[in-house]
């Protein structure tokens, strides 16, 4: 829950004093022995969920930080999580809890039985260059839901059959999105021609796969950099959680005040 919602829920009388106070307390850190120290109430202050980075992490310290945030927390998530590491959590998972591996994107989930992310309105769309940047773009739509948004995808349009690509936009257009993830490689050209097309923030993924000189995504972020179409913003190479959050408070903040003003019109109607 969010810390506006925990203050409304009490003044509400939906929740005690007790209970509250219990999750203002998760604001502060969570310490897991000596090795890491967990930010369990980021979700509460920024509505962006804890995600753990499982890369660079030896399987029983990656087990152990998971668990600690998830009893914190109630939910966490981790990325960039191999094989051997998420089998390691799932046959640890405590009772109550529920947890589930999305090999595409390499992320790990869990959660508490029954809790589910509540449904903001916001609506977030995903599109990718090539099938290669599939599993960067699954870990943006996979952010985005669990931020409470509805996302809509189309993978492999990229500007190499720009008809493709024309569909795509067209498609999220008529899904009246709020904004838009693209992930690509190579020349990164893709988020220019979306950003061209339509009226919503664009977050350019400059994706890692390709050779030559643009291996490891650096032609492609040079190239997003580079853009001329407005409102593209870039994120990090390969950087699709940070996308998909990014996408999804810029798709929240709309969906509240679309709720917000249709209150309005329809007070000042009657």
């Amino acid at each position: 829950m969010k810390l506006r919602e925990v203050l409304q829920a009490l003044a509400e009388g939906r929740m005690s004093v007790d209970e509250a106070e219990k999750m203002v307390k998760l604001t502060a850190l969570a310490e897991v022995e000596d090795k890491a120290l967990i930010d369990v109430g980021r979700e509460l202050r920024s509505g962006v969920p804890e995600v753990i980075l499982g890369e660079g992490k030896d399987t029983e310290t990656f087990r152990d930080v998971f668990l600690k945030a998830l009893k914190e927390a109630g939910r966490v998530m981790a990325s960039r999580v191999d094989l051997e590491q998420a089998e390691a959590v799932l046959s640890s998972i405590p009772e109550g809890y529920e947890a589930e591996y999305r090999e595409d994107a390499r992320l790990l989930i869990a959660r508490r039985k029954g809790m589910r992310p509540k449904p903001t309105g916001g609506r977030v769309g995903v599109i990718t260059a090539g099938t290669s940047d599939i599993p960067v773009a699954e870990e943006a739509k996979v952010v985005a839901e669990e931020m409470g948004c509805e996302v809509y995808t189309a993978y492999d349009v990229g500007v190499a059959g720009v008809h493709r690509s024309i569909q795509a936009v067209r498609e999220m257009v008529s899904r009246d999105v709020d904004a838009i993830v693209v992930v690509a490689g190579r020349e990164g050209a893709l988020p220019s021609v979306v950003a061209g097309l339509v009226d919503v923030p664009v977050i350019a993924v400059p994706a890692s796969g390709g050779y030559g000189m643009g291996a490891g995504g650096i032609g492609a972020l040079m190239a997003m950099l580079q853009t001329c179409s407005l409102g593209v913003t870039v994120v990090n190479i390969d950087a699709g959680i940070q996308a998909g959050a990014v996408a999804a408070l810029i798709a929240n903040r709309a969906a509240k005040f679309r709720k917000e003003f249709s209150k309005t019109s329809k007070y000042e109607m009657e």
